[in-house]
């Protein structure tokens, strides 16, 4: 590791950024510790660290969006101190962010020219037009320039904002989490787009949580850990173990198999779904008679493409939608349905597929989210009094426990990052005592190190007895945590396996509507 902490010596004469012992503070926390960054005309530099590393800041600090308590910003060897988003821009350095910032009654073409102050509002729309046209041809950004944003794909609005950066003609540019909203074929796209921009010399910072991606299309590595830097690494030197053990400072265990004798035959069902049918959000049918059954201690995965009921499914057992038949049975009891609070009065936990919103409230305290399952019960709430007291120190126990990253119990949720977000919402949910866990793509969004903590809590709780229903559309986690799979296809389970017995392949081509393997369905 140590010689591939010193390549940044072969970069030395084209660097076209560099950062140097950048500092910057919030109350309560050191979010950047003299960190030093170097990255060079023509490379693709990854940003590599678990969340709440420093990434977001450093990257907030590059683009003018903060300014850094200590520290220089050179940008191609001229000092910079930047006031605002647009003194980034001017100095060439442009960002695109995981969240877009697209109007979307607007044109692809209008967005691309919103706030150039060269002019651009006195040009033709035709113009206009040819210009974005040009220009995502010449990038590989394919995108019709005269549609509205409302009317793309994420995919296709993610394009628009990286035109909007390469029309302001920026020599760098930040892509934070660029892969995450997008399928396999539009994350390659987007590496093709990626090598053509340093094909001109321009320098692409690309900020991660994959390290398979950040192996095949970086040249670089910069590790943050704790708000410091680590290491400069050349990717052709690295592994994704190493990067891994690089970024949280241990080695990472990447599978976690459950052993293939384990036998629930003789444990009790606590949670049995018999001709579920439900519709979504437009009225269109959602779920087709679904009948699925999950005994104490197993772990049963759900998967499937995004939007083929899993959602639906996770949101009719935990009452947050109606059927329109079927019965959910908790520990042998039907729920009525549509009623959250009976679900969790029933045993039932429920970690969602949009953890900020759904499953915590995200401008509440850490503290107060720690209790939203336990306030109306003693000892959090006595004699019609909610009591402070206990509630801080129950969360102060929870969060040492669950290794949750806040300046303390008070703290608004919505700063946290992403992987201690999932921590508290996880305390809550564990700290229940529930018979059942519905948990929605529990470890979307994370960092390996996360991944491996979230991974670990879902193997202890049923190690502890609960039931456990894993939907993810991560196959590889979904394989590596159960100890049984159900594929689902346009809203109907359409395959049942043992884990054990169960192939990529065979699952692959249920979820895409063709049919199983007859020797791994015989094997249940």
């Amino acid at each position: 590791m140590t010689d591939a902490m010193n390549t940044t010596t072969a970069w030395a004469e084209v660097q076209a950024v560099v950062l140097s012992g950048i500092t910057k503070r919030f109350p309560g926390v050191v979010a950047n510790d003299g960190v030093n960054f170097a990255a060079a005309h023509g490379e693709v530099h990854a940003l590599l660290g678990e969340n709440g590393a420093g990434k977001s800041t450093l990257s907030n600090v590059l683009t003018g969006l903060y300014r850094p308590d200590e520290g220089t910003i050179d940008i191609g060897r001229v000092r910079h101190n930047f006031g605002s988003p647009r003194d980034a821009l001017d100095a060439g350095v442009g960002m695109v962010h995981q969240h877009f910032r697209l109007v979307q009654t607007f044109s692809v073409a209008e967005n691309v020219v919103l706030g150039e102050k060269d002019g651009g509002v006195f040009l033709s729309r035709r113009i206009i037009e040819q210009r974005v046209r040009e220009l995502s041809e010449r990038y590989h950004l394919p995108v019709d320039p005269a549609a509205k944003i409302w009317q793309l794909s994420v995919g296709e609005q993610q394009r628009v904002e990286i035109l909007k950066v390469l029309y302001r003609q920026a020599t760098v540019l930040i892509l934070d989490e660029p892969t995450a909203v997008l399928t396999p074929a539009e994350s390659q796209a987007l590496f093709t787009t990626m090598r053509a921009i340093v094909a001109e010399g321009r320098t692409v910072i690309f900020i991660s949580h994959k390290l398979d991606e950040v192996i095949d299309v970086a040249d670089r590595v910069t590790v943050l850990r704790g708000g410091r830097s680590v290491g400069t690494v050349a990717t052709s030197d690295s592994t994704v173990r190493s990067l891994a053990e690089l970024m949280v400072g241990r080695d990472i265990a990447f599978t976690r198999q459950r052993s293939n004798d384990l036998v629930f035959g003789d444990s009790p069902v606590v949670l049995e779904m018999r001709h579920l049918q439900a519709h979504d959000d437009r009225g269109r049918i959602a779920l087709k008679n679904v009948s699925l059954t999950v005994r104490a201690g197993e772990i049963v995965g759900v998967a499937g493409v995004a939007g083929n009921g899993q959602r639906e499914l996770a949101e009719v057992i935990t009452g947050l939608r109606e059927s329109s038949g079927g019965v959910t049975l908790v520990g042998g009891v039907g729920l009525r349905g549509g009623n959250p609070r009976e679900a969790i009065d029933a045993g039932l936990a429920h970690v969602p597929e949009d953890r900020l919103h759904t499953g915590l409230a995200p401008s509440l305290s850490v503290e107060d989210n720690l209790v939203l399952k336990s306030y109306r019960k003693p000892p959090i709430h006595t004699v019609g009094v909610l009591r402070r007291s206990r509630i801080r120190s129950m969360a102060t126990a929870l969060i040492e426990r669950f290794e949750v990253k806040t300046p303390g119990p008070q703290t608004a949720t919505r700063l946290l990052s992403g992987g201690n977000v999932q921590k508290v919402l996880l305390a809550r949910e564990f700290t229940a005592k529930p018979k059942v866990m519905v948990a929605a793509s529990p470890t979307r969004g994370l960092d390996v190190g996360a991944i491996e903590t979230v991974r670990k809590l879902i193997l202890q709780a049923a190690d502890d007895g609960v039931g456990v229903l894993l939907i993810s559309e991560d196959l590889e986690e979904v394989l590596a945590l159960t100890d049984r799979l159900v594929v689902m296809y346009e809203g109907a389970i359409v395959g049942e396996f043992a884990t054990s017995a169960a192939s990529i392949e065979s699952i692959g081509m249920l979820m895409g509507g063709a049919s199983a393997s007859p020797d791994e369905v015989a094997a249940l």
